[in-house]
């Protein structure tokens, strides 16, 4: 029988594997199922150990939280009323600060409006989902790479501002399949999602790897729409051209 619950459960493994990103998501879930097995095995030989052995798993998880992402990024991180906003460390070797304004913000859709011509992607996201703390350093790493003066990322925790998650019809349940979802905004309008939503309001499988987000939203393209429409900004009005030393203008 123990045997059994063992194939049982890694059968559960490999299937859950196959969505997995990471080796620490992979590492996660085999540990995690691991736990469930030793839990079974514990009440089959003795009720109070397996008590015993439930009690210290819910300890260990309430108390031992998994780390978050601190690396680098580019990111604009938005809550419902104010602007925190991430930008390059004065120290440099890539490293950014994070910068809580003195003052208040505009509302961040009014930042999404600011400018129709930036297109923006933005994460919703909440701290306690493995599977956006799996994501943070992969979207961090988008943002380093494809950022831009017209191309920009940003993040919302819609587990702390439940009023943005109604707002923009993201699930914030335990049991929800919509976290982390991805919403690209361009002139402040949203364009699309994923996970996408199906008729019956549920989310549509779907993986969050570099290459599915580089596919699914044309990030190379829109890095190179955004390249373009910036190079106008940056370069500014054309300087009349420099005369020869010695050389003036006529007068009529």
């Amino acid at each position: 029988r123990e045997v059994e619950i063992l194939m049982f459960l890694s059968a559960i493994v490999m299937m859950k594997n196959r969505r997995s990103i990471t080796v620490e998501q992979h590492i996660g879930n085999i540990f995690m199922f691991s736990k469930v097995a030793n839990a079974i095995l514990f009440f089959r030989l003795d009720i109070r150990m397996g008590l015993l052995y439930l009690t210290l798993c819910i300890v260990f998880l309430m108390t031992c939280k998994p780390p978050l992402y601190m690396g680098p990024e580019y990111i604009k991180y938005f809550s419902d009323k104010t602007i925190d906003v991430s930008i390059p460390s004065p120290g440099g070797a890539g490293g950014l600060c994070l910068l809580s304004p003195a003052k208040p913000q505009p509302l961040w859709q009014e930042e999404l409006d600011r400018d129709k011509r930036v297109t923006w992607i933005v994460e919703f996201f909440a701290n306690w989902s493995n599977e956006c703390q799996s994501f943070a350093p992969i979207f961090a790493d988008l943002s380093l790479k494809y950022n831009c003066s017209a191309l920009h990322f940003g993040k919302v925790d819609v587990g702390r501002y439940t009023d943005v998650s109604t707002r923009y019809k993201v699930s914030t349940s335990p049991l929800t399949k919509q976290l982390p979802t991805l919403i690209l905004f361009q002139g402040g309008t949203e364009i699309m999602r994923r996970p996408q939503i199906d008729k019956k309001g549920r989310a549509v499988s779907w993986t969050f790897s570099e290459e599915n987000v580089i596919r699914e939203f044309n990030l190379n393209e829109l890095y190179q729409k955004a390249k373009k429409q910036s190079k106008p900004r940056e370069e500014g009005p054309e300087q009349p051209p420099a005369l020869p030393d010695g050389e003036t203008k006529k007068e009529k």
